[in-house]
Parts: structure tokens; C-alpha cells; sequence
């Protein structure tokens, strides 16, 4: 049993709307061996997982699992439970797996359902391990396994705000994810987005951050402005330490000057020794240590969001009560064996932390680890009250002092912090804080929320949800428009002319096609960009208001969608193309992946559906929102049905495109007034802006501005791009499969060219007979044919595609005379344009599109050098019949 690949599939995807792991896995000679032919497999495997005889499988039922183990299953599927029974067991509540053949014998494609990837990866590695060992009749420690995957799990996932920041995200229904293993999350898409780091939010500036990090500059701005605060001096020698305790005259607190979770603070140190002991511990820390006056009282963290206090807790110091039999150390042991309490911010809870500040703490009390403290004993370990070194914290709310809220809310303007957590010491929060009655003792730029979430008592505060309904008022979900398109062809015409309509309504626009990404009209990276990461990349760009993405089947197969929901899914039309490939065996097979967009549609929003398409329609059952059919034909039966029952539809009628509804139709634009259609020629591009109508006109962009979109809409880099150079025509088309071909011949068909010369290729990873019926429509559309191959061959020996193409031009009835291969893109080409007749229209169907424009170009240079030449009385150079001049 081998894993030869992994990979994390974060959004929706062939298999489930929510993030999954991929795995194949070659499962080697037990594909010939099933479980119930491994003697005492079964019995072992559910005595290390007893939980697995709760496991419903296909059966639908619970022992549905154990009983497909006894009939005899085989060990991808197996693999599949394991690792969802390990994950509920490390805590992480998973139910969705699936197992499919990958059509290599042995190797299967095995899906599961994670919530933490890192400890979603190492259960999966465990269930290797563990498979092997029952295998083997091998024990096998599970509880040392299992601890692997939560420390797997603890060190990989969130942080207690970060967990809650990002569930109240999702609860408003705000697109996030997290980038890396890391705190940071982006929240929202485009121009809405917004950025936490835990607390840390956009809108804290670097100088507020800064400045609450250095605690003496920033008592002396909250003491310039009235603020009491313990009188400080900074110092970097144990010497100058020393004097500082003498000029401060009382107890002091020593802690470094930039610092956090109390690390290396001590509290209340009197004697010479203690404070030298106390600058070294804040020494260890920063190098510039504080000391500061020692307030007397109870501590207080005050969090502040958005100018207004949200929550308030008194935060109570590690600390263990004697029995007069236990140790210190093992109290404290005792204590951190409670569940609720973890190592970091994993849990509610934080275990108590034993080091040098701890036993400086018992020395201070005449004790050790090894004391037995009295019956009732309280015994400090921590003076210091932070939650990270064991504290604990009640919430106090309610009972501040309405004085204390102004003064804290002043603070945080003061600082200049969105978020705030303010520590405050005082007798009673409940009592107005005056000078020598309390004082604020720091501020912090990105304070911990798991005290006020999750108290020990008292009240507990949904600090996240004011923090993210900061980010965005007024029920702002982080949202922009999203229009996804998908289907075989025409795909990025659609997103062009949609992406079009859109600026012209003034937006900025951010697309996703196979010729690149586009910021407006900027192409910030070409090439075949139409995958999820491609689509991540627009929609994490701050300038885009609305973003267009073209979505191609390889991406959706690899990488699932970079978006949760879109606002309008488009599928243009479904016709042979990568048959064969990822499991694809039929139309049928890719409309199931393409269809993914419109399931992913929102609930107010439209799938647009080609109702002269019979697969595309089979799909309205899938489709999320309200369905809008598209056709161009004037009667469609779909449409004439969807429009009886007081559906939308657009088409069009009399050479203009309708939009209708119910019995109601209004004009949107005269297809007369499209260049790209050329008149109704160009069926295929007028379908593409009927289409592109429908997108904008669903999503509420008025009719002047489709109008205005369309017929603007002139240049088509790479899609029935025609040149002309002197009396020769060319097109310039992406077509690359039977239905790309036969759509631009039959517009090009219409131009009345003296001659139809094509130079074709064929993708190498198309099926033989796909390649052959290329050829085929070629042969029967083109009066001369140029067969090149591309340069990326996809797997196929060199020769072989052309060949293919050849048989299906052969097939058709074209004589040999009329065919001629030559397997370099820019040769072909090049030849073609030399060996133009007058009146030809030459069309180049491109692997490379800055290739075939760059020969072109050459070609113009050459040709406009000879008029010259010619008007000079010289003998002009001859391209076959193109330039041939008569000199009498």
C-alpha cells in the first residue's frame, strides 16, 4: 500500500461543497485481496477502531461499514473510514468520504473530509500505519498515535480568537479562508475584502500598533492626556535597575519594555535580590526592561472594538490550593489534566506553566515544587494574571463604572487602536479609577478574546462578532459580484464581452480566461489562468469590484472553485472535448463536473442555461437560484415552456435580442448593432453576446450600458480575430475541438472568400476519433489544408497527431493534392500566407497566439517593403499570387 499523491481541495468540488483531501493510493496486490480474505484482519482492525461499527457506508445505516468488511471490501475503501474514525476520535467531527477507481488498475482516488488539515494529514498517515499493523497481526498503539494526530492538530489549527473570528465569519455568512497555518485570515472577496491577524485587524494602523507595543512611550501619551498610569523609568543594567527601585521608593513591577503574555514579568519585587533576580528574567525578553511603581488591587483586561467597550474580566493569577499530601508540582499536575486546559491557546483553558518566573514566584512564598502546602493553602504560581501562564478569568462586565468606560473607550482613541485590550488595576472595577485609586497598567494592540468567550464564571462575550461586525457595518457581507463561466466553448468571449459591460457601467472588473488575467483592461499575468488559483488571485485583489471568472473543467477537477457561491454560473454549451481524460467518458460525465458552477449559484442568484443545448438542459435540476434560459433561436420549445410558466429567457427574434418574462418581452440590443456577430454570421458570437446580455441584465446593469458593451465590444484577441493584409484575409481562432472548428467555418463560409485555406492542429491528449472528426470537419470546410502539430505534444510521438488529422481530412473527400503537413506552427503558417491566392481568407487555428500575430506581423512588413518597392519602379517581391506584379 503506497500514497502517491496528497492534496487539499479547499473549496467546492466534484465530491462536496466543504474542503476535502485527495488522496491516490496504489493499494497494490490487495487489489486482488479483499478484507474478508485477510485472515484476522477484520477482527483486528475493529478491535484497535471499535468506533468503526458505527459507520453507516453505503447501507444507510449504523454496522452498515462492518458488514461490507465481512462480505469483503478492499483496503482504499478501508482507508477511507480509518481516517475519518481517527479524526472524530482527535476531536475533529468528520462524516463525508468517498472512493473511486482512478482507471489504473490498483490505484484508487480515495476523498475525506477534514477540518484541520495538519491533523487531517497525519491521520492519514496513521491509517497507513495502522492498516500495515493489522495486516501484519502487528499491535498497534492507538493512544500514542491518536495523541500524534492532536498535537498534529493543536500545532496546525487556530488559536482560541482566531477559531472565533473565523466562525463568526461564517455565521454572517462572510467568504473566509486562511492563508497558510498561520492566524491571518482573509475575509470577504475584491474591494470588500478584509484582512485579522487573530485581533490584529486591518484597520489598525502600524504607528497605533507600534506604539502600544513600547509600554513606556505609551504611558507618557496616556499620561500627557490625563490618564493615570504607575509612574516608570526604562533601564538596561541591573545597576540602573536599582536605582530605578530607589527613585520609584515602594514595590515594583519588572517586565521587558516590548513583550506579551507576561512573559518575563515579575510583580511586587521589594528586595535588591528580587530585583536583580527580575531584570534578568525581562532581560531574557528585550533588552530594555521597565521598571514600574506597583499598583495595588485587583487586575482587570478592559476590550474596547470600534471606540466602544464590549467586554470586561478580572483575570485571577495561576495559582493551587493545598490538601496538606500533594507536592506543588503535582497539584499543579493535577490541574493541567483537566480537559479544559491546553498547551498555548488550543484550549479554554491554559495548562499552568512551571519555569523560572514560577519557582521565583514559590521562593517568594519560602516554597518549592517539592513543598506540601497545608490544607487550604493558596500558593501563587504566577503573580502575573495572564491566561497564558495559567490564569484564570471572571467576567465583569456589567459592574464597570460607567466613569471607567470613558476612560478606557479615551484610551483607545488615544492609542489609535480598533481593538484594544486594556489592563487596569484597581480596588474595584465597579469604582471610578482616580489617581492613587488604580490605574491603567498597559494597552494592547492585539488582545487575546478566549478570557471573554470563555470565563470561568460570569458571562460569556461574543468579542468576534463585534469585531467582525466592525469590519463590516451595516450588514456588509464581504461580498462582490461574481459571474463564473463555464462550458466548451466561447467561455472567454463571454467573460471578455461580460467584463466589458460591466466597465462600461463604470466598475472595475477583474477576469479569469486561458489567455490571462485582466485588472480591467490590464493583463497583470498571461496564459491559461481559468483554474481556482487563478480565480483566487482576482478575487483577493483590492481593486476589483466585480470579478468575471472563465472556469475550466481541469480546474474544477484539480482544484474545486476559489469561490463558495457565485451570483450568476453560466454554461455556455456542452460538445466533445477531453473525452477521455479524468475519468471522462461521455458528455454526459462533463457536464456533471461543469455543472458545479450553477450548483454553486446563490440562492437570489441565476444559472444561465443554453436551452438549445439537450445536455445543458438536463442540468436545470442541478442548478442553484433562479434558471434564465439563453438561446438564439426565435421558437425554442425549452424557452417557449420556461416562459409559460413565468420563467426569464433571452433570445433572439427579427435580428434583435429579447429579454422575456411570463408573457412580457423587451428589447435589449439589434444584433446588427454587434460587430462581433458580424451581421448574425457569426452564430457562435452571437450566442456568446446574447448570453453575456443576459449575465449583466439579471444583475440589474441598465440596458444602455449592454448596449454600450456589446457593441463596443470589437477586438477578440485569439477568438475570429480577422486581419487583412493587401487582397489576402485571416482569421486568427483558438478553436481546438469539433465544435470550435465547425462553428468558425460555418461563419467564415459566410464571408465569400475566393478560397478557405485552414492551418489546423489538434490538442495530443484528444481521443484518436476526436482528433480523426477534427480532420474531418476541416475536410469538409476548407478548400486547403496546412496540418501542423503544436509543440507541446501531450504525450503523443511526434507525427502522430498529424496523422490522425490527415486520415479524418481523407475521410471527408479532400484529395490529397489539397493537403500538405508541415509541424511547425510559425513554418505553416508562414507558407500558408506565401502561397495565398488573391481573394483567400486564411485561417489559423493557434496553439501559440503570440506566434502566429508575430509571423503575421512579419508577413505585413514584408508585403507593405514591396508596395514601397513597387511604386519605386523596382521589381516587387512575389508571395505566390498575393503580390504577383504585372512590371509592363
Amino acid at each position: 500500500m503506497h500514497i502517491i499523491s496528497v492534496r487539499t481541495i479547499e473549496g467546492p468540488n466534484l465530491y462536496s461543497y466543504q474542503p476535502v483531501i485527495k488522496v491516490k493510493l496504489d493499494i497494490g496486490k490487495y487489489e486482488d485481496i479483499s478484507s474478508a480474505e485477510i485472515a484476522g484482519f477484520n477482527e483486528g482492525l475493529l478491535q484497535v477502531l471499535p468506533g468503526l461499527k458505527n459507520h453507516y457506508c453505503s447501507r444507510g445505516r449504523q454496522g452498515g461499514f462492518v458488514e461490507r468488511l465481512y462480505e469483503g471490501t478492499y483496503l482504499a475503501h478501508i482507508l477511507e473510514h480509518v481516517v475519518l474514525e481517527l479524526q472524530c476520535m482527535a476531536g475533529s467531527e468528520v462524516n463525508f468520504g468517498k472512493t473511486r477507481g482512478s482507471g489504473v488498475r490498483g490505484v484508487y482516488d480515495v476523498v475525506f473530509r477534514y477540518e484541520i488539515e495538519a491533523l487531517a494529514r497525519q491521520a492519514l498517515a496513521v491509517a497507513v500505519e495502522l492498516l500495515r499493523a493489522v495486516i501484519a497481526g502487528r499491535p498497534f498503539d492507538i493512544a500514542t498515535a491518536l495523541q500524534r494526530i492532536r498535537e498534529a492538530g493543536d500545532e496546525g489549527g487556530f488559536g482560541p480568537s482566531t477559531a472565533a473570528l473565523y466562525e463568526e465569519a461564517r455565521k454572517k455568512d462572510i467568504p473566509v479562508t486562511r492563508m497558510g497555518e498561520g492566524s491571518l485570515l482573509f475575509l470577504g472577496y475584491g474591494c470588500r475584502r478584509r484582512r485579522a491577524w487573530a485581533t490584529l485587524t486591518d484597520q489598525t494602523s502600524a504607528l497605533a500598533s507600534d506604539l502600544a507595543c513600547d509600554k513606556y512611550v505609551t504611558k507618557q501619551v496616556l499620561a500627557q492626556c490625563g490618564i493615570p498610569v504607575p509612574d516608570g523609568i526604562v533601564v538596561t543594567t541591573v545597576a540602573e535597575a536599582l536605582a530605578a527601585r530607589q527613585r520609584i521608593d515602594g514595590p515594583v513591577v519588572v517586565k521587558p519594555l516590548a513583550g506579551n503574555q507576561g512573559k518575563g514579568v515579575t510583580i511586587n519585587a521589594r528586595q535588591p535580590a528580587e530585583i536583580e533576580r527580575a531584570f534578568q528574567l525581562a532581560y531574557d525578553y528585550n533588552h530594555s526592561v521597565l521598571i514600574e511603581e506597583y499598583v495595588c488591587g485587583h487586575e482587570y483586561r478592559l476590550c474596547v472594538v470600534g471606540g466602544k467597550l464590549v467586554a470586561a474580566a478580572e483575570r485571577i493569577p495561576a495559582y493551587v490550593l493545598g490538601d496538606g499530601q500533594h507536592t506543588v508540582q503535582e497539584l499543579v499536575d493535577l490541574i493541567n489534566a483537566d480537559a479544559d486546559r491546553g498547551n498555548g491557546h488550543e484550549k479554554r483553558l491554559t495548562k499552568i506553566k512551571i519555569d523560572a518566573t514560577a519557582v521565583d514566584v514559590l521562593a517568594r512564598q519560602q516554597l518549592t515544587l517539592a513543598s506540601v502546602p497545608a490544607e487550604r493553602q493558596l500558593v501563587r504560581i504566577r503573580e502575573n494574571a495572564n491566561l497564558s501562564t495559567g490564569g484564570t478569568a471572571v467576567d465583569v462586565t456589567d459592574i464597570v463604572h460607567p466613569d471607567n468606560v470613558k476612560m478606557v473607550e479615551r484610551v483607545a482613541r488615544l492609542i489609535g487602536l480598533d481593538v484594544a485590550g486594556i489592563d487596569v488595576v484597581a480596588e474595584s472595577i465597579a469604582e471610578p479609577i482616580r489617581e492613587g485609586y488604580g490605574a491603567v497598567i498597559e494597552v494592547n494592540a492585539a488582545p487575546g478574546i478566549r478570557m471573554h468567550h470563555y470565563p470561568s464564571a460570569g458571562k460569556a462575550r461574543n468579542v468576534a462578532q463585534r469585531i467582525v461586525e466592525s469590519l463590516f457595518p451595516d450588514g456588509n457581507n464581504g461580498r462582490i459580484p461574481i459571474v463564473a463561466v463555464t462550458g466548451t466553448n466561447g467561455k472567454t468571449t463571454v467573460t471578455r464581452m461580460i467584463g466589458s459591460i460591466w466597465r462600461k457601467a463604470g466598475y472595475h472588473v477583474g477576469m479569469t480566461t486561458t489567455e490571462g488575467i485582466y485588472i480591467d483592461e490590464e493583463c497583470i499575468l498571461p496564459g491559461d489562468t481559468s483554474g481556482p488559483r487563478s480565480a483566487g488571485m482576482v478575487l483577493a485583489d483590492p481593486a476589483v469590484e466585480v470579478a468575471v471568472l472563465e472556469t475550466a473543467r481541469g480546474g474544477i477537477v484539480r482544484g474545486g472553485l476559489a469561490f463558495d457561491k457565485c451570483d450568476v454560473g453560466i454554461i455556455t454549451n456542452i460538445t466533445e472535448d477531453h473525452l477521455g481524460q479524468d475519468g471522462i467518458e461521455s458528455l454526459e460525465d462533463l457536464a456533471f463536473i461543469k455543472s458545479l458552477v450553477v450548483e454553486t449559484v446563490k440562492d437570489d442568484g441565476f444559472s444561465l442555461l443554453n436551452a438549445d443545448d439537450p445536455v445543458v438542459t438536463g442540468l436545470a435540476h442541478r442548478t442553484g437560484g433562479e434558471i434564465v434560459y439563453f438561446s438564439v433561436e426565435p421558437n425554442n420549445v425549452v424557452v417557449r415552456r420556461h416562459l409559460g410558466a413565468g420563467g426569464k429567457a433571452f433570445f433572439v427574434k427579427d435580428g434583435i435580442i429579447y429579454t422575456a418574462c411570463g408573457d412580457l418581452a423587451r428589447p435589449v440590443i439589434a444584433v446588427a448593432d454587434i460587430p462581433a456577430a458580424l451581421g448574425g454570421m457569426a452564430v457562435h458570437n452571437l450566442q456568446n453576446a446574447v448570453i453575456a446580455a443576459a449575465a449583466c441584465y439579471c444583475m440589474r446593469i441598465p440596458v444602455s450600458y449592454i448596449r454600450q458593451g456589446l457593441a463596443e465590444f470589437a477586438q477578440n484577441p485569439g477568438r475570429l480575430k480577422l486581419e487583412t493584409i493587401g487582397d489576402l484575409r485571416i482569421c486568427v481562432d483558438y478553436g481546438h475541438n469539433p465544435a470550435g472548428y465547425q462553428a468558425v467555418i460555418q461563419t467564415l463560409r459566410r464571408l465569400n472568400a475566393r478560397r478557405l485555406v485552414g492551418v489546423i492542429a489538434a490538442p495530443g491528449d484528444r481521443r484518436d476519433e476526436t482528433t480523426r472528426k477534427i480532420g474531418w470537419i476541416a475536410g469538409r470546410g476548407f478548400d486547403y489544408i496546412y496540418i501542423k502539430e503544436d509543440a507541446d505534444l501531450r504525450g503523443r510521438k511526434k507525427g502522430e497527431t498529424a496523422e490522425l488529422l490527415r486520415q479524418g481530412i481523407l475521410e471527408s473527400g479532400l484529395k490529397p493534392d489539397y493537403i500538405r503537413i508541415i509541424p511547425s506552427e510559425a513554418e505553416a503558417v508562414k507558407t500558408a500566407l506565401q502561397q495565398a491566392q488573391p481573394g483567400d481568407l486564411i485561417v489559423v487555428f493557434f496553439e501559440s497566439y503570440e506566434l502566429v500575430m508575430q509571423t503575421l506581423e512579419e508577413f505585413r512588413q514584408t508585403y507593405e517593403a514591396s508596395l514601397v518597392s513597387r511604386e519605386g519602379k523596382e521589381p516587387a517581391i512575389s508571395y505566390g499570387g498575393l503580390l504577383a506584379v504585372d512590371m509592363k
